[in-house]
């Protein structure tokens, strides 16, 4: 089971490089080398199941997520690509793409976020980040997001 992940919200501009191939490390390059890891001795031993729990910012990219839906979408084609050879050696993946959970994930994001510096952008994107995107992810999370227990059950 892959579970690791890290978030990354806010304007683009704002980013560092850094904090984006850091952000692809974990929720990318991790799976990989997970799978890189695990893959060879299922196929040995022809089965085996891999369940990566991912997000729906992987079918659908979401303002001011650009940097982690790009991560959520590397993550869908990866194991849509790996699953047909996998298959052939009666080796499962399952990737589960939940929307929001209610997590401490989404509580730090929102902390930073709050902290962040906005002065590498214009004043309008950080008014509709700050003002708008803020306060509604908020109102999503505390009227549609699922527990952790939601996704253990549904997985």
């Amino acid at each position: 089971v892959s579970n690791a992940g890290v978030g990354m919200a806010g304007p683009l501009e704002c980013q560092s490089l850094a904090a984006m191939q850091s952000l692809m490390d974990t929720n990318f390059f991790g799976l990989v080398r997970l799978v890189k890891e695990v893959l060879p001795d299922m196929k040995r031993r022809r089965g085996g199941h891999i369940v990566v729990i991912s997000s729906i910012m992987g079918l659908q990219g979401i303002v001011f997520n650009d940097i982690y839906s790009a991560s959520k979408f590397a993550v869908e084609g990866f194991c849509e690509s790996l699953v047909v050879q996998a298959l052939r050696f009666n080796v499962a993946i399952s990737l589960v793409e939940p929307g929001p959970v209610v997590t401490d994930f989404e509580t730090k994001l929102y902390e930073e976020a709050e902290r962040a510096d906005y002065s590498r952008t214009d004043p309008e994107t950080a008014k509709i980040f700050t003002d708008l995107y803020l306060r509604n992810s908020r109102d999503v999370f505390a009227s549609l997001g699922q527990t952790p227990e939601d996704i253990a059950e549904v997985t």
